[in-house]
C-alpha cells in the first residue's frame, strides 16, 4: 500500500500515519521532519520535491503532510489517499493536546519541533475554507486511480483506523 495522508495542523495526521504504517510495516515519512530543520530552517523546494520523487518509487510507504505545492507528486503515486478535513476547533484542541504533551519541545513521533504561532492559529482555524477546496482539487485531478477517504470527524478517524487494521479492504 501507498498511502498519502493529509490534512490541517492538529487533525491527526501523525496519529493516524503512525499506527498505519505500523500495520502495514511500511516506512512512515512526517513531511515537517524533512521540510523543516530543527531550528525551523526550510529545504529548498526543488530539493524537497526530489526527496518526495524518491520516497514514492518505493513498493510501500506512508507519508504524511500537506505541502499543497508538491502534493500531485504523493497523489499520482499513491493508491490510498487520507484526506482528514477535520473542523477547525477540533485542530485547535488537537494542537493544545499535543503541546501539553510534548511541552513545547520536539515531538518525540515525528521529530519536528511544536511552534505555534499566531499565523499558524489563523491558518488551521482558515484552512477548511481556504486550502481544503484547493487539496479537494488536488485530489480529483491527480489521484484518479487511488482510493480516497475523506474523514470528517475523530470518530469517522478511529473507525477507518479499525477498518483498514482489520484487515478490510480499503
Amino acid at each position: 500500500m501507498r498511502l498519502a495522508l493529509i490534512g490541517c495542523g492538529g487533525s491527526g495526521k501523525t496519529f493516524l500515519s503512525k499506527q498505519l504504517a505500523q500495520h502495514m510495516n511500511a516506512p512512515l515519512t512526517h513531511l515537517d521532519a524533512v521540510y523543516y530543520d530543527d531550528e525551523w530552517n526550510t529545504l529548498d523546494k526543488d530539493k524537497f520535491a526530489a526527496i518526495q520523487e524518491e520516497l514514492v518509487r518505493a513498493p510501500s510507504w506512508v507519508i504524511e503532510g500537506n505541502y499543497a505545492g508538491t502534493l500531485p507528486i504523493r497523489l499520482r503515486a499513491a493508491d490510498t489517499v487520507i484526506f482528514l478535513d477535520i473542523p477547525p476547533a477540533v485542530c485547535l484542541w488537537g494542537i493544545a493536546q499535543r503541546r501539553l504533551r510534548h511541552g513545547g519541545g520536539q515531538n518525540d513521533a515525528t521529530g519536528v519541533y511544536d511552534r505555534i504561532t499566531w499565523n499558524f492559529i489563523k491558518y488551521v482555524w482558515g484552512y477548511r475554507k481556504t486550502m481544503a477546496p484547493r487539496v479537494r482539487e488536488l485530489i480529483k485531478e491527480h489521484a484518479a486511480g487511488a482510493t480516497v477517504h475523506t474523514v470528517t470527524s475523530r470518530r469517522q478517524a478511529r473507525a477507518l483506523l479499525a477498518h483498514l487494521t482489520a484487515g478490510q479492504p480499503v
